[in-house]
């Protein structure tokens, strides 16, 4: 995935989970911040930031906040790409080789997931499947974690996740690690224990866990490589 117009710039601030000042070419400006997560460990004073610039001039905001310079670790924080990442991935083969059908947001029962496949298997069957995806900002000495805060709505996921398999489908939940160069991923326990639990119990049951790290430019990001996953 590709962003057009980039702008580099100072963080100064973050006044509410929405937006953030920042200096632009030594002036003070507001922008939009496309994370509404906690990111206290990315966005502090200082810190090299990333903006795309609007081409809308109607815009209250005419730049949004993308990626933050983390140590020698550039970092997407941009919340809505993960989403598009998955899904040009799974696109271009980089998943299953052989998929027939790929949808966004597609509803099963009462829930709606990120992404409905369905893909040829070695044994020429034609197999269905949901995933969902989260993307992941928050690492500590090269171990990458999520929740960043607590998420009922994450719990919900994988309990919806797990009923699709008495229905024959497969389930995945892909975490998308918005960085390189990192350990492995764990659920964070500190933060939201019942959500850690969630995600053991729903392995044990059959949702596969994949976690994915990116290759982040100040332009783009795309996922790579496959990580270890500890629950």
């Amino acid at each position: 995935m590709n962003y057009n117009n980039i702008v580099k710039a100072t963080f100064i601030s973050r006044p509410n989970r929405f937006i953030a000042n920042v200096m632009v070419d030594g002036a003070p400006v507001t922008v939009h911040v496309k994370n509404t997560g906690r990111c206290r460990e990315l966005l502090v004073p200082g810190a090299k930031v990333f903006l795309e610039k609007s081409d809308n001039p109607a815009r209250k905001t005419l730049y949004d906040l993308v990626a933050v310079q983390k140590g020698n670790r550039l970092v997407n924080m941009d919340s809505q790409i993960p989403n598009a990442a998955a899904y040009e991935w799974i696109s271009a083969g980089g998943f299953k080789k052989d998929v027939t059908l790929l949808k966004r947001e597609v509803t099963f029962g009462n829930s709606r997931f990120d992404l409905y496949l369905e893909y040829t298997d070695e044994a020429g069957k034609t197999r269905k499947a949901f995933v969902e995806v989260k993307g992941v900002t928050l690492e500590d000495d090269g171990v990458v974690r999520f929740p960043d805060a607590p998420t009922e709505r994450g719990i919900k996921h994988i309990h919806e996740l797990t009923e699709c398999l008495k229905e024959g489908y497969e389930a995945y939940l892909l975490f998308v690690i918005q960085m390189k160069d990192v350990k492995y991923f764990e659920p964070d326990r500190e933060i939201h224990k019942d959500f850690a639990d969630a995600l053991g119990e729903a392995s044990e049951r059959g949702v596969q866990v994949l976690a994915y790290d990116c290759e982040v430019k100040e332009n783009s990001m795309e996922i790579r490589d496959p990580m270890e996953v500890r629950l």
